[in-house]
Formats: structure tokens, sequence, C-alpha cells
């Protein structure tokens, strides 16, 4: 049954996008809408603004534009019925139950019949009300059948987030009643304040605690994996004398637990919940939800659960820990769907350079253009948690701040493995380091832009000088033209044909400009990964033009102008816009309808929007 347009107005009539993208985004209140940096791509300058009259949000920049079902879709990437039923359940709005009512998370509840000796009463009324089982007479068959299936369906069946919620509640009253384990916290440095807003608890002594207090939901507790069976079958708790950190999912939900044992000498230090139908270890990170709920702009993936609890209390929102895993794909993209920048804390020893090393190979093929990953590199023996208590909030906060990028993190990392005074070291680190770029995604600038870094921080960025005639027919009063600064930096820059590429739809297929974007279109796969082999094979491809491409390439002054990488891709980026608009304005001379007309116009309109916006960064 599809949910009626009516309830789906219905719903985003009563959500506030404001507040909703307020608590996920930072907005500032900008004349009659709020304004703030996109939250789908990397600006400096914000263009991503929010009507809340209209109940609607659009970018300048990169064109996203929706209403809140599209923001929470596109943004945690998730599908349309969560979406809908989350914001349903936030306006008060019933849904037809065809459409949404999936199975829930449950487990058969073991029954406790009561005994007689409990009540002197032996009405009909008590026995069905206490005892259906028990009223079993012909004269009642009919009520009966009525009582089972009530019974059946309340006290048979029992929902595993219910229980989880019930587990918590009573891992939390444990910890009242257990001194040592509060002395744990307190000398960790943990506030009241703070162990209640991060639901800490305690997990008794017992082998069978959780049975005792939860005789009913025996069978749903073995499904979330809190109670074993050992060889010879007998059960047990997984958590005794450890600990208790409640860990949530995106809803805030209780989904498992985190236990620490107090006692040093036991191992493993750490137990967490094994997988379940509503606990994914590997799609979950500890105080995402918390991060989110105080409106975290910056991400720090750290190393443990105390850690991101510290951070908290220091007022420093948005770190979060791997679940006694480590970091994969799934964790990056997390954080990235909530930044485009985020640091990932490390030790400083081997094992935590080994550790930058493995993530450092699950990253890069994550690093599309626009994002950028940091790394914090801890002092020795130290943690967040021991630095924050050492040197301060405010010495934290810095030294997260200068954290390196991975480009500058990775020519560290190889160039202290390596001589790179000799030519044997230099071509050990490129070779490295081609393997690495061989990982980034084939799409987009950072692969040629991390090349061209790492040779020039190796002084291997000797710059090409094309010997041309001095025939003054070439040099003399000539004009030189954006399209000739164009097709000289695609002689010389190859890889920033990516960036030139949208021209092809608009430049005509006459221009000089037109054939070379041509060739590079069949030939770019098989560029060389070396710069300047990249331009040679170029220069070949391209040799019935040799006797303009030389002569441009000197004309222009293209290896003068382009000095570093990043001036090329800005370059490619400005000669772009400003060429798109030129051929767009010539097409709207002469349109072959109204309707392309209509079309080219607002094209020219969005490019204008572009270019102000790249003038302003």
């Amino acid at each position: 049954m599809a949910i009626p347009q009516q309830t789906i107005d219905q719903i985003l009539d009563r959500i506030d996008l404001v507040e909703l993208i307020g608590q996920r985004v930072k907005l500032k209140k900008t004349g009659r809408t709020y304004s703030g940096c996109c939250p789908f791509h990397q600006e400096k300058s914000p263009s991503f603004h929010v009507y809340r009259d209209k109940q609607y949000y659009h970018c300048f920049g990169c064109q996203a534009n929706g209403n809140a079902i599209r923001f929470l879709m596109e943004y945690e990437s998730r599908g349309f019925p969560d979406v809908v039923k989350e914001l349903a359940s936030m306006a008060s709005i019933e849904l037809p139950k065809e459409q949404f009512d999936t199975k829930k998370p449950t487990y058969k509840k073991t029954q406790t019949k009561p005994t007689h000796s409990e009540s002197t009463d032996t009405s009909p009324a008590f026995k069905a009300a206490h005892d259906p089982f028990e009223f079993i007479e012909s004269d009642h068959a009919n009520d009966f059948t009525v009582l089972e299936e009530s019974f059946t369906k309340e006290h048979q069946e029992g929902n595993l987030y219910d229980l989880l919620e019930n587990i918590a509640e009573y891992y939390e009253q444990q910890l009242t009643q257990h001194t040592h384990a509060q002395q744990y916290f307190q000398q960790r440095g943990l506030t009241q304040k703070t162990i209640q807003s991060w639901r800490l608890g305690y997990a008794p002594e017992g082998w069978q605690h959780l049975e005792q207090a939860f005789p009913q939901d025996i069978e749903g507790i073995k499904q979330i994996g809190l109670i074993r069976t050992s060889d010879s079958g007998r059960d047990f708790d997984l958590l005794r004398d450890r600990v208790i950190f409640p860990i949530r999912d995106s809803k805030g939900r209780v989904v498992g637990f985190g236990g620490r044992a107090l006692n040093n000498e036991i191992k493993p230090k750490y137990i967490n919940s094994p997988d379940s139908d509503v606990f994914h270890k590997n799609q979950l990170l500890y105080g995402l939800y918390e991060g989110g709920k105080n409106k975290a702009q910056d991400w720090l993936m750290v190393e443990g659960y105390m850690d991101v609890i510290a951070l908290s209390q220091a007022n420093i929102h948005g770190a979060v820990a791997t679940l006694g895993t480590a970091s994969n794909t799934d964790h990056l993209n997390i954080l990235f769907r909530r930044n485009h920048r985020i640091t990932i804390a490390f030790d400083g020893d081997s094992a935590g350079q080994k550790a930058a090393r493995r993530t450092l190979e699950i990253a890069l093929p994550l690093l599309n253009d626009g994002r950028e990953l940091k790394f914090f590199i801890l002092p020795d023996e130290h943690d967040p948690d021991s630095l924050i208590r050492r040197e301060g909030v405010e010495k934290f906060k810095a030294l997260w701040e200068q954290s390196p990028l991975l480009s500058d993190f990775l020519f560290a990392l190889l160039s202290h493995s390596y001589d790179i005074s000799s030519p044997e070291g230099k071509s050990q680190v490129m070779a490295e380091l081609r393997g690495l770029t061989n990982l980034l995604p084939q799409k987009g600038s950072y692969r040629y832009l991390l090349n061209q870094s790492f040779r020039e921080k190796l002084g291997l960025g000797k710059r090409f000088t094309p010997k041309v005639s001095n025939d003054a027919a070439l040099s003399f009063n000539i004009q030189t033209r954006i399209e000739d600064y164009a097709i000289a930096l695609l002689i010389s820059h190859p890889f920033l044909y990516q960036q030139f590429s949208s021209l092809q739809e608009h430049i005509p297929k006459e221009e000089l400009l037109a054939e070379i974007l041509e060739i590079l279109k069949v030939l770019f796969d098989t560029l060389p990964e070396e710069q300047d082999a990249a331009m040679y094979y170029i220069l070949g491809a391209t040799s019935e033009y040799h006797h303009i491409t030389l002569e441009l390439l000197q004309r222009t002054n293209i290896f003068s102008l382009v000095d570093t990488p990043e001036k090329a891709f800005n370059l490619a980026q400005e000669y772009t816009l400003t060429l798109k608009g030129t051929y767009l304005r010539k097409k709207m001379k002469k349109p072959q309808s109204l309707q392309e007309s209509q079309h080219l116009r607002k094209q020219l309109n969005e490019l204008t929007k572009q270019i102000s916006l790249q003038l302003l960064q």
C-alpha cells in the first residue's frame, strides 16, 4: 500500500526543516533564510540555504536540493521508508500499518505461571486475568480463545530493543550498589553527570545474574549474546564483574554493551556484545549518536570508549571509537557523510604506525575529490584521555588542529623509510607511492595532485621547455585567447582532462580545443602515470597540430604560470567555467527553439552563480 501524498505533505508541514538540518549542519540566519557550508560537497564560503517558510533547502554550489525526506536520505544514506517512519514519529503522525509495520526483532518469553496459593480469589475473572490456561470451562470456550490470543501477543513475545533498554537500566542500577565499580570511573576523572549522561553501569560477579533478574527473557538475552552456553551445556552470563558501556545506534536505542574488566589481570580486558539482529559492530561507532546530539561538526576517531567519554566531558564532541574491531570502509563513510574532513588518532609507537598504514590503505579508495583525511599522532605513552588531563583542553585542540593531512603524513611516513638524498631512495618512495595512489578513485584530481606534490618535494619537478621556431610570423602581434591557455594547460597537464571534459557538449567541433579534448577522451585511461611521460605521450598523439601546440606552450608561458599542482587545478576550473559561459552565450544568439533558449538561459544563470561563489572563496 502506497503512502498517501496527503500524509507525506502533513509530515513535511509539521517538521521544522531548519531545526532538523541545524542538528547536523551549522546554520546562520541570513535575511529570510538560514545558510551554512554545504554538507554534500567541499566549500569554504556558505552556499547552502534552508528556507523555513518553504520547508526547502538548496545549494547554489552543487545544486543539491529538496525537503526533509530528501535531506535525511542523502545525508545519512537511508532508505525512504526508514526516513518517513522517523519523521512521522517526530511529527506524531500515524502511518498506514501495511506499509511500515516491518517485522520487529522479537523473542519468545518464558512463561512463569502463578500458583493458586498466591491468592484465595478463585473467581473466573481472577483466573482469566492471571492464568488463562487454567480457565478452561466448556461454558467459556470462546472467551478462552480470545484471552489466549491476547495473552500470546502481549505476554509471550518480547521486543529486543525493549529488553536491551531494560538490561541497560539494570546495569545502571547495579553501579549504584557497587562501590569498587564507582571508584573505577572516579579514578578516571569522570563526574557523576558524565556517568549518568553516558548511562554507564556495572555487571555483577554472579554467573547467572541476568537469568535471575529477567527470568522471562532468557531466550531474548541469548539472542543478543549476553547469555552463553558452555561445552558442558551450562548457561552463563557473558559480562561479569565489569563496568558497562551501553552502545547506542543512530536513533539512540541501546543495541549492545561493552564491558571492561576491573581486574587488569583478566583477559580480554574488553568484551563487547556479539553481532545480533539489532547489533552490527562493523556498521556502528561508539559516540556517534551522542556526537550528533551535541551537533558535532568535527569528527575524531579514537581507540577506546573512555577516550570518547573523556573528550565529551571536556566539551570536545565528535569523538567516536570502533567497537572492538579495526576501522573499515563503513566506519569511514559514516563519518565522511557528516563532514568532508575527518581525523584519526593513532599512538606514536610502531604499532600505531602500522595501524595508521592499514587505515590509510582502507581510506584511499574513499577519497573522492573534496574529502580530506588527517592523522593525529599522539605523543608516546598517551591516549586522548591522558593527554587532556596532562596538557589541558586547549593544548589538545591545538594539536588536533595541527594534525597533518594525508599527503603530508604519507610523505613523512615514506621519506623516513628511505634515504631520499639518493636517486635509489627517491625511486623507492615513488614506487611505494604509486602502489598507494593506485588505490585512489580513478575519477578526480587527487591522484594527479598527490603524485605531483611528491615529485616536487623530492626535487623531481623538472619542467619541459619546448624548442620552437623563432619565425616572426608565429609570434608577432598575436593575441592570446583563453582557449589557447586551456590547450597549453591540457598539453602540459593531461590529467586535468576531467576538469575540462564538461566543455565537450558546448564547444564547436571545429575548434582546436575540441580536437584536443576528443583525443584526450580516447587516451585518458592509457596515460602514463609520470607527469612528463604523460605530456610527451599527448604531444605525440597530437603531432599533426605540433606547429600550433608547441607555439602555444611557449607563448602562454604555461610552465611559469603553473608552478604547483594546486594552481594547475584551480586554473583548469577557472578556464572551464569561463569558456562554458562563452559558448553558452554564443548558442543563445541563435537558439534552435524557444525551449532551447530557456534551457540555455537557465544553464547560464546557474553558471553565473558558480563563478560568483568561486570568486568569493
